[in-house]
């Protein structure tokens, strides 16, 4: 797998030892996110839990969870969200997102607009505000989950991959970039997970993101996506950001789902 190379991480020991170790997760209200809430709260760890609508409904009563607002495309929302969560924050993990299928010709500039301003500016964003915190603290890590469409390219997703592209080439300068400061970048690269409401973003109804002229070549695409060999689960993404996130080799990738550690191995 990747590697970062330079010092290891260790942000137990960067941070206090023993102690409760908290993680700050965005867009942690379905999917990979909340999966990954309740994991790292399973785990012993205190976890700050953040999304645009806030529901503390999703997780079971707890002195270890906080709920709190959070829209990372809003520099006041992610200033007051950081001060309300409190130090340390020892794990970042960027998970909030939108997603989109469709021919790019078809695909509205506005939406393509929001999908950058999510997926890529929101990462860069949220990294930048808490890198003085955990620069204070000593350590820390920044967990950045991107998408196994980095790992080889599937047509009707161009813009969405160019996000994710885009995230994975700052993550490995921003990890050389902070070794001398005991803070670590990692990335997680899910695969198609069916059960998460990846396209619940979308614009207008997919069959009009495909035009006619596209739909000979879309059909049989569309088809193996909803047969897939393999797939991706929540659960899959949690235990890989829970191990990105303590990892102390220096790693850079995670691949995350069976089937993107099989993307993950072609693509060696």
């Amino acid at each position: 797998m990747s590697i970062q190379h330079g010092t290891h991480i260790n942000t137990t020991a960067a941070t206090g030892g023993a102690r409760t170790r908290t993680v700050l997760i965005t867009g942690a209200s379905s999917g990979y996110g909340l999966e990954t809430a309740r994991y790292f709260h399973e785990q012993g760890w205190k976890v700050i839990a953040t999304m645009r609508r806030p529901r503390p409904d999703l997780f079971p009563a707890s002195d270890r969870i906080v709920v709190l607002p959070l829209d990372v495309t809003s520099t006041r929302s992610i200033a007051d969200c950081l001060e309300a969560a409190g130090r340390p924050i020892d794990v970042l993990v960027n998970n909030a997102g939108i997603g989109m299928v469709g021919a790019f010709e078809a695909s509205p500039m506005s939406h393509v607009r929001n999908l950058f301003e999510t997926n890529t500016l929101g990462v860069m964003a949220m990294s930048q505000a808490i890198l003085p915190i955990m620069r204070e603290q000593g350590g820390g890590v920044i967990v950045n989950v991107t998408s196994s469409v980095t790992l080889a390219p599937f047509p009707f997703a161009a813009a969405y991959t160019a996000t994710k592209m885009a995230i994975e080439g700052f993550s490995g300068s921003l990890a050389r970039e902070l070794e001398t400061f005991n803070i670590g970048v990692k990335v997680v690269e899910p695969g198609h997970a069916p059960t998460t409401n990846f396209a619940a973003g979308l614009p207008m109804p997919i069959e009009d993101l495909i035009p006619e002229p596209y739909a000979a070549v879309a059909g049989p695409i569309f088809a193996g996506f909803a047969k897939p060999a393999a797939t991706t689960r929540e659960i899959d993404v949690a235990e890989v950001i829970w191990r990105a996130a303590n990892d102390t080799t220096g790693q850079l990738s995670f691949p995350a789902g069976a089937d993107a550690v099989a993307l993950w191995e072609a693509s060696r």
